[in-house]
């Protein structure tokens, strides 16, 4: 069997070592220029010059941007139960309780209408996500919002360059979070970016990464050690410029995939919309295991299943409530590889393989 293709692939190449030995060799290695330079550029190029902070990790920015939006004991936030835990568990860490509700089956992204029926006295705000790279409905969320008087807060980590109609992600919310891990559209190694509404809440979010303090000994909140590095930032800027590239190659790949794959239900894409395929996510309606394993060790083709378990359902929160399309794609739904160094040969077996799985099992 040829080699694996394997579901995700990092790309660093040589103008990240670069950019990171001639930090080394510069001795400023914590928190400095380079993380200046790649919070404006990831402003410029990404949410139309929104203000963006950088942090250590996509939860960090979470926590910290909530915090800077003022959440806190008592308040509730609505999120989706289809995600990685890290939205909800950023909330509980505020001391806030996160609300879960359902998805919407098309983008897997959260129901504006199942927002609008959790909505209670203690509601001050919700957190969608832009799940798989498809941005969620901002037009319905944001109308929710405003009929009943809460903000929003952005869950972008798998969405760069992402668009609802005309306008980027991370430009909706009273902040948004992108995640810079290294399975990513993009990675500073590990690190997180906000992109914030406001010059007060850009403020807050700069004292609470960095103990409470602007400047040196004067802190003015009790607050976090959540800075980047400017190692990690000169990775992400080098990044940064190849991403407009990284994101064309998985749209190609993913339409290569719509084109050609049989026998699996391939991602829709509302109208509108601008798809960055962090994942390329089919539903396996029967046996989405089985359909994974024998890619895996017949074919060589690797695979992920994001999320198998809803979070409400996780033991960290261990609810039981009724989201049925939450609980059906977590059945059914399989990742395939669609990332940017992919070779046609490889787009052309994982095809093949999946036409070949599918049809056995027909």
């Amino acid at each position: 069997m040829p080699d694996m293709i394997p579901a995700a692939r990092p790309i660093i190449g040589d103008e990240e070592r670069a950019a990171v030995d001639a930090v080394l060799r510069s001795g400023v290695i914590a928190q400095g220029p380079e993380v200046a330079a790649f919070e404006q550029e990831f402003a410029a190029q990404l949410v139309d010059g929104r203000t963006c902070v950088a942090v250590n990790s996509g939860t960090s920015g979470q926590h910290l941007g909530l915090l800077a939006a003022g959440v806190g004991p008592g308040d509730e936030v609505i999120v989706p139960s289809f995600t990685f835990a890290a939205t909800a568990n950023s909330v509980a860490l505020t001391g806030a309780t996160p609300v879960f509700v359902d998805i919407e089956p098309d983008t897997f992204c959260m129901a504006p209408d199942a927002v609008s029926a959790a909505v209670t006295k203690r509601t001050v705000g919700m957190m969608p996500v832009h799940l798989y790279g498809h941005p969620a409905d901002m037009t319905g969320l944001l109308a929710v919002a405003e009929r009943h008087g809460i903000k929003v807060f952005e869950d972008a980590a798998q969405a760069h360059g992402a668009m609802w109609g005309d306008r980027p992600v991370g430009t909706f919310g009273t902040f948004a979070m992108f995640s810079l891990y290294p399975t990513k559209n993009m990675t500073s190694g590990e690190g997180g970016m906000v992109s914030c509404a406001t010059a007060e809440v850009a403020r807050m979010m700069r004292l609470l990464r960095n103990q409470g303090m602007e400047r040196r000994y004067e802190n003015e909140v009790v607050g976090f050690n959540a800075r980047m590095t400017d190692v990690h930032a000169a990775i992400g800027r080098a990044q940064l410029r190849k991403l407009p590239g990284w994101t064309r190659q998985r749209q190609d790949n993913a339409a290569f995939f719509d084109a050609n794959l049989e026998g699996v239900q391939v991602p829709s894409v509302r109208e509108g919309a601008t798809h960055v395929y962090h994942q390329y996510t089919v539903r396996v309606p029967e046996d989405r295991d089985g359909f994974a394993k024998a890619l895996a060790e017949e074919h060589g083709v690797g695979t992920g299943v994001y999320y198998p378990i809803p979070n409400h359902r996780l033991p960290s929160f261990g609810l039981t409530i009724d989201l049925p399309e939450t609980e059906k794609a977590a059945t059914e739904v399989l990742s395939l590889p669609v990332h940017p160094s992919l070779s046609r040969s490889d787009l052309e077996r994982i095809v093949a393989a999946v036409n070949t799985v599918a049809g056995a099992g027909a």
